[in-house]
């Protein structure tokens, strides 16, 4: 079985990021560990701290089978506070505790791939994982969009999920599921203009974030709708 997780900011989680979950639960035949990422240590948060947006995660994958939620990051980032919460360190605590030969993935948005080469250690992250890449609406993947990945990236491409679960890592796997429209980015400047937004996030999330006044803007009147 193919451990998958999927790592985000998720601020907020919405209707789209469960949507592509729950596509490459089905598509993978493996369950999903949404994992939110902690606080940056130097800056102010952008949006929701790291507990509002595990625990709007939570809520939002309430009732959907296979989906579940890892706080990892979130406990890494308390036991050091000023040290950045990098994607190389999670695959490397994961590897740690899977083992050498357990098939890992990461589920991770086309524009995410295609920013890839600014991650840190980004080039030895394929000896740890595979990656499935979710289509998003405007992430082109061409072969012009992925020059700056390197030669060696078009044989790791597969059509097979079967080829994910007999390697531990190293494999590039398209989720072809329906585009979703929904952006975390867009979401919250609707609900800062008072603008309509709750039908982009799932019930549970959307009174979550009026109870605890999340993306308002500062003393804002309008009503939430």
């Amino acid at each position: 079985m193919i451990h998958l997780y999927y790592g985000g900011t998720f601020d907020p989680v919405h209707n789209g990021h469960v949507a592509i979950a729950c596509a490459a639960r089905d598509e993978l035949g493996a369950p999903v560990q949404l994992m939110p990422a902690a606080d940056p240590p130097h800056r102010a948060v952008p949006g929701a701290n790291a507990q509002r947006r595990a625990d709007m995660v939570e809520l939002a994958i309430e009732g959907h089978q296979g989906l579940r939620t890892d706080r990892r990051e979130l406990r890494r980032a308390g036991r050091q506070p000023e040290r950045p919460s990098y994607t190389i360190d999670t695959v490397r605590e994961l590897r740690d505790e899977l083992g050498p030969d357990a098939p890992l993935a990461l589920l991770i948005g086309a524009d995410s791939l295609l920013g890839l080469p600014t991650w840190r250690e980004w080039e030895a992250l394929p000896e740890y994982v595979h990656f499935v890449v979710a289509d998003r609406p405007g992430s082109r993947l061409d072969t012009a969009d992925l020059a700056g990945l390197g030669q060696g990236l078009a044989a790791r491409w597969t059509d097979a999920p079967a080829d994910l679960r007999t390697a531990p890592a190293g494999r590039f796997y398209r989720l072809r599921q329906p585009l979703q429209p929904e952006s975390a980015t867009a979401i919250r400047r609707l609900i800062a203009a008072g603008q309509p937004w709750r039908h982009l996030v799932p019930a549970a999330v959307a009174d979550y974030i009026v109870r605890h006044r999340l993306y308002f803007t500062a003393g804002a009147t309008n009503a939430p709708v």
